[in-house]
């Protein structure tokens, strides 16, 4: 098939929720996509930031084949190889109190575990969020997520759940109640405008929670896995979190989400209630293996945290009067403008070959895979240059 009759096949039996892109994406390497019309794209957000180790990893190629040819699925209650050498790398590069791990398939059945890893361990039902929040689209987890659009169409939604302000620990103090079971954040809000919280802020949330008995569920799910500089942003504030939210990455493209907190909280849980059919199959396993060993050999996460900073002093060298404000953490940056960004996106992707994604109306974001060079970060800003100077 050529490239039209791929979108207007797709376009003739998908649910069409999303505005689809006039290119079929049909092979990666890095962080260059490939359409079918043989367009070259620096993917700088395509992919949400879901492969970290870059497109056709070889690494986590081989890991899924040699998977595949041995089994593709096991369910959970019968204990396999390649799952049990996952938990154990995803425990190895944990804090020692983040010991017992739900496995899942996505983000928001992270946040599903996690809402109701709280509710149960605790006996109560608020949950605080935060203003702006993304934590995904699923019941609970749309319940936290704060953006109205998603929302509104379905209320009403879960009970007993409340918004503040980010970045403000003294909203949260207040807010707390004796009904409080958990305040669930992010480090960075990704869908939120890339917003990156105060130095302290997380030390102080810690400290909130600790002294009111309130469990700290931490949403990594897209800072996670060396996206900010580190394996995991709350390393960076010298904090743990109670529940940790884990996925996009995980397994570098495939549909794996974890969550994870101390076996004192899930042992408060009632058996078979926190489950799920594909719950750590073999093939997601194993490429979760071979993921984290990419990251670690390969020292990924202080790339990112260079990389970004040098991301960041090229696009400061931008002289526009469009800019509002550049800010982010590693390779999660986000660029305010002064009005919509929808046609800078679109030309960033036709004339100059760059993906880039919206942060809300106003904040073009670039979430690249974690190996971009540096000779890419430079084609992708002088792209973004010439765009804002149409």
């Amino acid at each position: 098939m050529n490239e039209q009759e791929i979108i207007d096949l797709e376009n003739l039996f998908d649910c069409n929720q999303l505005i689809k892109k006039p290119y079929s994406i049909e092979k990666g390497r890095g962080a260059l996509l490939y359409s079918a019309g043989g367009k070259e794209f620096i993917d700088c957000g395509a992919s949400y930031g879901a492969c970290n180790a870059g497109h056709n990893n070889e690494l986590v190629i081989n890991a899924i084949k040699e998977q595949m040819e041995k089994i593709v699925f096991v369910y959970a209650s019968m204990p396999n190889s390649s799952r049990a050498l996952f938990l154990e790398k995803l425990s190895s590069i944990l804090p020692s109190r983040l010991n017992k791990s739900f496995l899942c398939n996505s983000g928001a059945e992270s946040v599903e575990g996690a809402l109701k890893l709280a509710r149960a361990s605790t006996g109560k039902k608020q949950i605080i969020a935060c203003f702006k929040s993304f934590h995904g689209k699923t019941f609970g987890a749309l319940s936290a997520t704060h953006r109205k659009e998603y929302r509104e169409p379905f209320e009403p939604l879960v009970p007993e759940f409340i918004h503040i302000p980010f970045d403000n620990a003294e909203k949260l103090s207040e807010a707390i109640s004796g009904n409080t079971a958990a305040f669930i954040v992010e480090p960075v809000q990704g869908e939120g405008g890339v917003r990156v919280p105060d130095d302290n802020y997380f030390k102080e949330i810690r400290k909130i929670c600790d002294e009111k008995g309130v469990l700290l569920i931490v949403d990594e799910i897209q800072t996670g896995f060396g996206r900010t500089g580190s394996m995991f942003a709350f390393e960076e504030s010298g904090i743990v979190p109670d529940i940790l939210c884990l996925a996009k990455s995980m397994a570098n493209g495939l549909p794996f989400g974890a969550t994870i907190a101390n076996k004192s909280l899930f042992e408060k849980v009632p058996k078979k209630t926190i489950t799920s059919t594909f719950s750590g199959g073999p093939v997601v396993s194993a490429a979760g293996i071979a993921t984290i060993d990419f990251l670690k050999k390969n020292d990924i996460p202080k790339q990112a945290k260079e990389k970004g900073k040098y991301f960041i002093e090229k696009l400061n060298e931008i002289d526009s009067s469009k800019i509002r404000e550049i800010r982010g953490k590693g390779l999660m940056i986000g660029v305010e403008i002064k009005e919509k960004v929808t046609p800078i996106i679109s030309d960033l992707m036709d004339k100059h070959g760059v993906l880039a994604i919206p942060s809300g109306l106003t904040v073009v974001r670039f979430l690249p895979p974690l190996v971009i060079t540096n000779e890419q970060i430079d084609k992708t800003v002088n792209a973004f240059k010439a765009v804002l100077s149409d």
